[in-house]
C-alpha cells in the first residue's frame, strides 16, 4: 500500500503511525510541497488551509498513491469529489501550547509572540492587546529555535507529543502554558489525523482503512468541517471550532469567528442538539455566527 505524505518529520511520523495501524506493508510516497519550499511567505498569503494538501491529493488522484495522511487542521473544508475521508483515528490533544519562559498571564507587557496562525494571533491579541506579533514558519525544530527573547511561540500540543518533544521542553522550563480550549479555541480538526483515499478504492482497501477509525473522533471532525464549509469553505478570517462527543452520544460544539486584529471575536456554543445528521450541527453554529455579526466581518475582511 502506498501512502502519500509531506516530508517533514511530523508528517512522516503521522504516515508511519497510520501504516503501523493498518498492519500491512506500506511504501511512503514523500512529496515536498510548494508551501514547504516557500518558507518566506506567510501561510495565509499562500491561500491558507489547503496549501500543504493539494499536492498530496494530486498523488492520490493520479494514482501515485493509494492513501494520503494529513493533519486534519490542514485539510480544506471541501476536497475533490473523487476523494473521500477513509478514516479518522483517535484524536490527540487538540490544545495549543505556549513555548517560552512565562505563561500568557505573566508575559511582560509588549512581549513578542511568534505564530503563523491568524486564529492564534486574533485570540491572543483579544486576551492581551499589549502583545506584539511576528510571523513563524518552518518545521517543528526550526520554529522551536525562534522563541523571541522574553516572549513565546505557539505550537500544537499534538505535534510536540507525537515527536516526543514535550518532556524535554518541560525539563527546560519552556512549556509555559498548555492553553485550555475555552481560552484558545482550536483550529478545525486540530489534533486529528485524516486518512484520505479515492472514492473508487477497492473494497478491501476501504475496509482496511475503516478498521482504524475512531467513530467519536470522526464525528467531531465532521462537525467541525461542516462549520468551516458553512463559513464559505476556507474563509480568510480567524476561525475555530471544537466539538466533543461523549460516550453517551452527547455533543458539545463551540465556534469562533474573529477580526484579524482580534478587536472583535464572535463566539457561540451548542450542546447536545437533537438533529438527524449531527454533522449539520457545525453548519448551524456557523450560520448563527454569520447571522450575528459574522457576515459583516467577512464583508470587511481583505479578499
Amino acid at each position: 500500500m502506498r501512502i502519500a505524505t509531506r516530508k517533514s518529520a511530523l508528517a512522516l511520523w503521522q504516515a508511519e503511525f497510520v501504516a503501523a495501524r493498518l498492519g500491512v506493508v506500506c511504501e511512503l510516497v514523500v512529496i515536498e510541497t510548494h508551501a514547504d519550499q516557500r518558507l518566506d511567505i506567510p501561510i495565509w498569503e499562500m491561500g491558507g488551509k489547503g496549501v500543504f494538501v493539494k499536492e498530496i491529493q494530486a498523488a492520490l488522484l493520479d494514482g501515485r498513491a493509494d492513501l494520503a495522511v494529513h493533519s486534519g487542521k490542514d485539510l480544506p473544508a471541501v476536497s475533490p469529489d473523487e476523494l473521500e475521508i477513509g478514516a479518522v483515528p483517535l484524536r490527540a490533544d487538540p490544545r495549543d501550547v505556549l513555548v517560552g519562559h512565562a505563561p500568557l498571564a505573566s508575559l511582560p507587557e509588549s512581549a513578542t509572540i511568534a505564530t503563523g496562525s491568524v486564529r492564534r494571533k486574533a485570540q491572543l491579541a483579544n486576551l492581551r492587546p499589549d502583545l506584539r506579533f511576528e510571523g513563524l514558519r518552518g518545521n517543528i525544530a526550526t520554529r522551536l529555535d525562534k522563541v523571541p527573547p522574553g516572549g513565546a511561540i505557539v505550537m500544537a500540543a499534538a505535534a510536540l507529543d507525537r515527536l516526543g518533544l514535550m518532556a524535554s521542553l518541560h525539563a527546560q522550563g519552556l512549556i509555559a502554558d498548555t492553553i485550555p480550549t475555552d481560552v484558545m479555541l482550536p483550529q478545525v480538526a486540530q489534533g486529528a489525523l485524516v486518512v484520505e483515499r479515492r472514492a473508487d478504492a477497492p473494497p478491501q482497501l476501504v475496509a482496511a482503512v475503516a478498521a482504524i477509525e475512531d467513530p467519536p473522533s470522526r464525528r467531531a471532525v465532521e462537525i467541525e468541517r461542516s462549520f468551516l464549509r458553512e463559513l464559505g469553505g476556507d474563509c480568510n478570517l480567524p476561525a475555530g471550532c471544537f466539538a466533543t462527543v461523549q460516550a453517551d452520544g452527547a455533543i458539545d460544539v463551540r465556534g469562533l469567528l474573529a477580526a484579524l486584529d482580534g478587536s472583535t471575536i464572535l463566539r457561540h456554543q451548542l450542546t447536545d442538539v437533537e438533529r438527524p445528521d449531527v454533522t449539520h450541527i457545525g453548519a448551524h453554529l456557523a450560520r448563527h455566527l454569520l447571522d450575528h455579526g459574522g457576515a459583516d466581518l467577512l464583508a470587511r475582511s481583505p479578499s
